[in-house]
């Protein structure tokens, strides 16, 4: 790989910054890495992992002379971000993210970005349910997507030099309107994370079989729910608030489609619910297809035996 742009700003330092990081400095991307995040124990540990060349509390200082700037921070943030760089933002360079909410991460920033600066708004689907400098890992974003929903007038060369870093990443690129990318991620993203955090909050409820058969057989479909209500609560609460109109579009429709198996199962319609499992199971199959994930036992997790 060569170099593809002088020095690279990460604003915020967790999963996807220092997975990032590791990726930028394995591939010889840039020059020089700069890690930017508000907390002092955070920076502290990103430089003791060496995910960055120079390290600051401080975004405005960040970004100061850098031509790359990723902004990887939960998107209710978005705003408060942009304010601080903006004045130091040097001409030509490109503004990005990897938030999750595109529409919302728009009107936030857009406002505040100078016309000399390219604002290319992004988001890679990649990910896991750690969080923080310590959670990140080099080839996360390998073989994985990664969304553009560029506003108006956006300038084609930037647009190019963006998609030739997510690509040296790995990443394979697609672009889209930020109205249609938040419709289609509160059905594939938003929409699961939700029901499992309200799954695992009905069991915890429960407080009679929480600590003891809920935990103790969780070696079923409830364990695969708790991977994603484990997911950082602040980043799921913004996603919330910053997507709630598609969210709530989709949560109705689902609400509808449990209320019909709802019916099904009550009624003893065995076709319909076949129908439905069938119908379930071939997505699951597209998705191995399509390389998202892989069709192994147990999902690819590892057993005592793998060490051996």
């Amino acid at each position: 790989m060569s170099v593809l742009f002088d020095r690279i700003a990460l604003i915020g330092i967790g999963l996807i910054g220092s997975s990032l990081a590791y990726d930028i400095r394995r591939l010889g991307l840039t020059k020089e890495i700069v890690v930017a995040t508000r907390s002092a124990d955070t920076l502290k540990r990103a430089e003791e992992l060496g995910l960055g060349d120079r390290y600051t509390t401080s975004s405005a200082e960040a970004v100061k002379h850098a031509d790359l700037i990723i902004v990887s921070v939960p998107v209710g943030a978005s705003e408060s971000v942009a304010k601080e760089i903006a004045g130091n933002l040097q001409p030509g360079a490109i503004v990005t993210d990897v938030g999750s909410t595109k529409a919302s991460v728009i009107a936030q920033m857009q406002p505040h970005m100078p016309e000399n600066v390219h604002f290319i708004p992004g988001h890679p689907l990649a990910g896991t349910e750690k969080s923080g400098p310590d959670a990140g890992f080099p080839g996360l974003f390998e073989g994985r997507w990664c969304i553009f929903t560029p506003v108006a007038r956006t300038d084609e060369t930037a647009l190019k030099r963006l998609r030739g870093f997510w690509e040296a990443l790995g990443s394979k690129v697609d672009e889209m309107d930020a109205e249609h990318h938040d419709k289609v991620l509160a059905i594939v993203s938003h929409l699961p994370h939700i029901i499992a955090y309200n799954i695992v909050g009905t069991a915890d409820d429960l407080e009679t079989v929480t600590e003891s058969e809920v935990i103790k057989y969780s070696a079923s479909g409830f364990r695969d729910f708790t991977r994603l209500a484990a997911s950082d609560p602040t980043m799921w609460r913004d996603v919330c608030l910053h997507n709630r109109d598609a969210i709530l579009e989709m949560l109705a429709r689902f609400s509808e489609d449990l209320a019909y198996l709802q019916r099904a199962i009550r009624w003893g319609e065995g076709d319909k619910i076949f129908e439905l499992f069938t119908r379930t199971r071939a997505i699951r199959r597209s998705i191995v297809q399509a390389g998202q994930d892989v069709d192994a036992p147990d999902f690819g997790r590892p057993h005592p035996l793998d060490k051996k």
